[in-house]
C-alpha cells in the first residue's frame, strides 16, 4: 500500500533500528514506548487489520508468533517470572493507528491489568 507507514518501513524507504528481519518479518522499536522494551512486530505483507487476516495469512501469523517467542527468548524474557505482553489494535476505539496490522511486544517492568 503505497501510503502505509508500515509499508514504507518495510521496504526501508522510512530508516528505522531493525532489530529483527526475515522475509517474512520485521521487528523495530516502538518510537514512543510504553515500556523498558516495547517493539513493534509486523509483517512485510500489507494487511490492513486483524479482521483483514484471511486464511492462507495463517501461516505468516504463526510464524510472528515463533519470532516473538524466539526474540523474547534472546532477550532474557522466556520464563514466567520475567514474562511479556503481546498487543495488537483493532479499528479507533480499539487503539489502532496504523492501517497495517503489527503487534506491540512490551516487556521490562510489571504489566497491569487492565490496560488503558
Amino acid at each position: 500500500m503505497e501510503d502505509c507507514l508500515f509499508c514504507k518501513i518495510a521496504n526501508k524507504e522510512i530508516a528505522t533500528e531493525i532489530i529483527f528481519e526475515d522475509d517474512k518479518v520485521m521487528i523495530f522499536n516502538d518510537i514512543s514506548p510504553q515500556a523498558p522494551v516495547h517493539l513493534l512486530v509486523i509483517p512485510k505483507k500489507h494487511i490492513a487489520s486483524l479482521d483483514a487476516i484471511e486464511t492462507e495469512d495463517s501461516l505468516l501469523i504463526g510464524h510472528i508468533f515463533q519470532v516473538i517467542k524466539e526474540q523474547m527468548r534472546l532477550r532474557g524474557f522466556n520464563n514466567i517470572k520475567e514474562g511479556y505482553r503481546v498487543v495488537t489494535n483493532l479499528g479507533e476505539n480499539g487503539g489502532q493507528t496504523v492501517g497495517h496490522v503489527h503487534f506491540h511486544v512490551l516487556a521490562g517492568r510489571n504489566l497491569q491489568w487492565p490496560p488503558g
